[in-house]
């Protein structure tokens, strides 16, 4: 083996680098633009849920909950009626509300004590923050109750989802639509490349063939691929994985087929600022990461500095999160509204 050949390799590999200022630009830029993103999306975040709190208690103990609960650090609180807590839920308003009864303050004195906890269900990641507030409240309530056990027992509820469903069920239906939509995206932008490196974009150009009916025939074809792989994610996901469907496997197949047909678009139009199949790799984490980081996905939108919140409006996925989210565990159709 020769180092002088494996150092020509190397140099000549390094320079060809130099000289794509726009590859450079791909692998210097990505990587600043997703930590950068990430580290203000995780530090910079300072909502927390927002929380009914329906004291119908007519004793003075649920008043120091009530109290312990408008002052604890993990969630945003506010005085509504137990009759309002379930619209609250259902237009996005509330995340959770907590229900102290009547009997409350007798209850503690007795030793028991069971608030209930009516939880929105289709957003995972924001239970443990109200549930948390709860106990903190209750550690409070029971250096009150002198001489006594306090035996806490929440009668959780939940208005969609629920116990029986586990994490695949709540983030898979989000990662159904990003997963259709990132293979198509990838699929026809590296695909589309190889048409025009390979000349075969040119020589239908100078065909008699319209531009418009080029870009059409592409589209419409592309499109055919990425419906079969959007029926095959369906299939795998709810018979194979299991994971749990309230709603209509066509409304679910429809949000696919519109996620696969603006993945298609998106990769046709990128695929005309590279010149090679790295340069169109290199698009995926400037635009497929953030849309993962900000829809949704994994940080619900709610929670997201107001900034990001602005930019997630203008994701494609972040409706698509929420479509599949609202047809797979909250059972919505075609007359839903929230």
């Amino acid at each position: 083996m020769s180092g002088h050949r494996v150092r020509a390799i190397t140099r000549r590999l390094l320079q060809g680098f130099r000289r794509d200022r726009r590859t450079l630009a791909l692998l210097f830029v990505a990587p600043i633009v997703i930590l950068g993103l990430l580290g203000y999306l995780m530090r910079g975040s300072t909502s927390s849920p927002s929380v009914g709190i329906a004291n119908e208690d007519s004793g003075p103990l649920g008043v120091m909950v009530a109290d312990a609960l408008r002052h604890s650090s993990h969630i945003t609180t506010t005085d509504i009626s137990a009759a309002d807590g379930d619209a609250g839920l259902k237009d996005g308003s509330l995340v959770a509300y907590i229900v102290l009864p009547s009997d409350f303050s007798r209850q503690a004195q007795n030793g028991n004590v069971a608030p209930e906890v009516h939880l929105e269900g289709s957003q995972p990641g924001v239970d443990a923050p109200v549930l948390q507030a709860l106990q903190q409240a209750m550690i409070a309530l029971a250096s009150q109750v002198a001489g006594r056990n306090v035996n806490f027992q929440p009668q959780i509820k939940y208005l969609y989802g629920g116990q029986s469903y586990d994490t695949l069920d709540y983030f898979g239906a989000a990662f159904v639509g990003l997963v259709v939509f990132f293979l198509v995206f990838v699929i026809t932008i590296v695909s589309f490349l190889n048409e025009r490196s390979q000349g075969t974009l040119e020589r239908l150009m100078a065909s008699p063939l319209r531009r418009g009916e080029i870009v059409l025939g592409y589209m419409l074809g592309f499109t055919v691929i990425a419906l079969v792989q959007a029926a095959e994610v369906l299939i795998f996901s709810l018979a194979v994985l299991k994971i749990q469907n309230q709603g209509s496997v066509f409304l679910i197949f429809g949000m696919e087929a519109l996620m696969a047909i603006a993945a298609v678009n998106l990769g046709i139009f990128l695929s005309m600022f590279a010149r090679s199949e790295f340069q169109a790799v290199q698009f995926i984490p400037l635009v497929v990461v953030p849309q993962i980081l900000l829809s949704g996905i994994i940080f619900p939108v709610s929670t997201e500095p107001k900034a990001l919140q602005y930019l997630s409006d203008v994701l494609p996925l972040t409706y698509a999160v929420n479509g599949m989210r609202d047809i797979m565990v909250k059972g919505a159709d075609l007359t839903w509204s929230s």
